[in-house]
């Protein structure tokens, strides 16, 4: 009888701060290589990109893959501690499902780090030849690198500019114009979505469906890959909608609206004409509206600039602020 070929194992260790398509070109070519890959995302707690965010992306990139996320706080050099080699030998070896026998690599350290651990050291494009990119420029520049970002990746980089305002002050118009200009995507305000079959009757209840329709269109749209991505509304408009038509609003709601955070607000003023629709609620109240929004941006220290005067105006006002941002 014939002896039962053993599955050969790899591993590929990093930080991918954050996944590019170099460690694209890395994991495929490990997994080509070997039967059985493992994956190990390490993070520390001070770094620029969550961990868990990370760890996540790559879980997404690769489902049939095995991906581990080491979170041991171990030293980074070996100049920084004596048993540096000893100490991530006890880690791997604690997290990875097998011993392996090939680890795979594009930096240097990879001959000793296999050595540690008994394998055969595999270098991969270590001259950054068949993907010319890193961790470090894509971080100083997202934007100029963007072809090199996993789609997964880019809602992470992109940037999100919210059109702010009271009611009728031309935030939906503006936000389509300024997509089509951008060549970009953008998001809808989902109260809308969420009324209009209503003919714009709203009760408490129906906050909380507003705001995560919200959410999850803008995060939605964002795994589309856009640089740029307009939103119509946010959800601080949403608090003060819920405040002041129900003295109230959900404690839940409030924090993610604190958490959420767009690189750039354009507040609308009032100093347009009020067109009525079913939606509309408070044309009398345009302007208290108005100044309740900017107090909102100021106390959470939000970038924005205000739009006023005609209509043209206010676009060439926005897309200079905006390109500002590419």
């Amino acid at each position: 009888m014939t002896s039962k070929k053993q599955p050969t194992r790899g591993m590929v260790l990093g930080k991918f701060l954050p996944p590019h398509n170099g460690h694209m070109f890395l994991f495929n070519f490990a997994r080509k290589y070997v039967d059985e890959l493992t994956i190990v995302v390490e993070s520390l707690r001070d770094q620029p990109i969550p961990g868990e965010l990370r760890y996540q992306w790559v879980c997404e990139m690769f489902p049939k893959v095995q991906v581990v996320h080491l979170t041991d706080e171990n030293p980074q050099d070996p100049s920084e501690h004596p048993e540096f080699w000893k100490i991530w030998k006890t880690s791997l070896n604690r997290i990875l499902p097998q011993p392996v026998d090939f680890v795979f690599a594009s930096e240097n350290y990879g001959w000793k780090l296999a050595e540690v651990l008994e394998a055969q050291f595999i270098p991969v494009d270590i001259e950054r030849i068949a993907v010319p990119v890193s961790g470090t420029a894509i971080r100083a520049n997202p934007m100029k690198h963007w072809d090199y970002l996993p789609p997964v990746v880019r809602s992470y980089f992109a940037k999100r500019i919210c059109i702010f305002g009271p009611e009728s002050t031309g935030k939906s118009t503006l936000t389509r114009q300024l997509a089509d200009y951008f060549k970009t995507g953008f998001v809808p305000e989902y109260a809308r979505t969420h009324l209009e079959p209503r003919r714009g009757k709203i009760k408490l209840a129906d906050i909380p469906l507003i705001a995560r329709g919200q959410m999850a269109s803008e995060d939605a749209l964002a795994l589309h890959g856009y640089k740029l991505l307009f939103c119509d509304t946010d959800l601080i408009a949403t608090t003060i909608w819920s405040d002041w038509l129900f003295g109230e609003c959900p404690r839940w709601i409030k924090e993610e609206a604190n958490r959420r955070q767009h690189d750039l607000y354009l507040l609308t003023n009032v100093d347009v004409p009020w067109v009525a629709d079913d939606v509309r609620y408070l044309p009398e109240e345009r302007e208290s509206f108005l100044q309740r929004r900017e107090i909102e941006l100021s106390k959470r220290g939000r970038r924005y600039i205000k739009l006023a005067g005609g209509w043209k105006q206010r676009f060439e006002t926005a897309v200079e602020a905006v390109s500002k941002l590419l």
